[in-house]
């Protein structure tokens, strides 16, 4: 079980989540060797705080990385359900097979013995996903369900991003959302 408590939102307790992944990004961008107690002092608290919270420097390295991760904007509006998902998979694929991505990926994911973070991780993706087909349902157009989209797009850019470390491109994206139009979605 994780030694993370639940967290409430906002106070004291989110003024030291800041301080703390805030002085996570910043001696990891000085290429900084990370310890507690390094990023503790950086934070303006004590360590056991950080291990309280935290359990350990994977944990917390996994929470900032989950955090990295969380989209800053609605997915572009390309006036169609092929461009958005296209545009959407293409920037997608990018951000994560690059190698900040990759990093935080695998952050997030060591530091996440019981899956709470790759659950999160990919409700980002879903959200996103969800987003795009919701407008292009408002438009009128036929679409997919999420799952198929992210079993068919998603999940193939992960597997490579996490098991296949070598250049991706967005003609890749592109060939997955092909799937989904010309495969998987039944005529309307």
């Amino acid at each position: 079980m994780s030694a993370r408590p639940v967290v409430r939102p906002g106070g004291r307790s989110a003024r030291v989540q800041e301080s703390v992944h805030r002085a996570v990004r910043e001696l990891q961008a000085e290429g900084a060797a990370l310890t507690v107690p390094l990023v503790a002092a950086r934070a303006g608290v004590t360590p056991s705080t950080v291990y309280r919270r935290w359990g350990d420097l994977q944990e917390l390295l996994s929470d900032v990385a989950v955090e990295r991760l969380r989209p800053e904007a609605p997915p572009a509006d390309h006036g169609n359900l092929h461009a958005d998902l296209e545009h959407w998979a293409s920037a997608f694929l990018e951000e994560m097979s690059s190698p900040a991505g990759r990093s935080y990926v695998r952050d997030a994911l060591a530091g996440d013995p019981e899956g709470p973070n790759a659950g999160q991780c990919s409700a980002y993706a879903r959200e996103q996903v969800e987003a795009i087909l919701s407008r292009a349902a408002r438009r009128g157009e036929h679409v997919p369900d999420a799952e198929t989209v992210m079993d068919h797009v998603v999940a193939p850019m992960m597997y490579r991003v996490l098991f296949r470390p070598g250049p991706l491109d967005a003609a890749y994206a592109r060939e997955l959302v092909a799937t989904v139009f010309y495969r998987l979605m039944p005529l309307p």
